[in-house]
């Protein structure tokens, strides 16, 4: 069995009592940054095998773990933080489990975009989730492609693109659209604004930002 297992996006209570039996019972644990999973297997006692699965190494891994769970291994995989395949890697194994017959099975758990949904006053009844906007190739029909899109539109962003991606907003949306900015979010220093787009700018510009982003922005009415 592959275990697709959800880790906290910042505050480590929020971390599920099968999250944690499960971790405890598979042979061994995939993960993207050893040093960080390590922490989190630290403060709950877990003493499991990492080994690593990241962007960079999963199309070369992928038939060898198949191979292991074809041979009967149980294993889990987990994130940095936040749900698996929801930007960040599992696609590719699952759907090699898929193609052969392998049963998979996904814990709900923490997922940074639910909680900034919710928490913006935006409607939530229709979205649709974008991810990170690609830096270069795809960015400029993206945005066309997004320029009359009536549902909620959410994505992801680091924070130091956060204001020059605020402005490209503007410039397709407008100024007075409506969107919403979450950050360090379940922590300490927790940030969740509403605002035009101009004024969020106007915000952001003015302060140092540090975090993972969740930006929010209203479809078009």
């Amino acid at each position: 069995m592959l275990y697709l297992v959800p880790t906290p996006i910042g505050n480590l209570k929020d971390f599920t009592f099968r999250a944690v039996e499960v971790l405890n019972e598979v042979d061994f644990i995939l993960c993207e940054d050893t040093r960080t999973s390590s922490k989190l297997l630290q403060h709950y006692n877990i003493k499991k095998p990492l080994t690593p699965y990241h962007q960079h190494n999963e199309h070369k891994v992928v038939d060898h773990l198949v191979t292991q769970l074809s041979a009967g291994k149980n294993i889990a995989l987990i994130t940095d933080a936040g749900t698996p395949g929801i930007s960040d890697p599992a696609f590719l194994l699952v759907r090699a489990c898929k193609a052969v017959g392998l049963p998979v099975t996904s814990l709900p758990g923490a997922t940074a975009f639910v909680p900034a949904l919710v928490n913006s006053g935006i409607p939530s009844s229709r979205f649709t989730f974008e991810g990170f906007i690609p830096l270069k190739k795809g960015k400029k029909t993206l945005m066309e492609s997004l320029a009359n899109e009536e549902r909620t539109m959410i994505f992801y962003e680091s924070p130091m693109r956060l204001v020059k991606t605020l402005e490209l907003f503007k410039s397709y949306f407008g100024a007075d659209r409506q969107a919403a900015v979450s950050r360090e979010l379940t922590k300490m220093f927790e940030e969740n604004m509403t605002d035009s787009l101009e004024n969020l700018i106007i915000h952001f510009t003015a302060k140092q930002v540090k975090g993972e982003i969740v930006i929010v922005v209203a479809g078009k009415e």
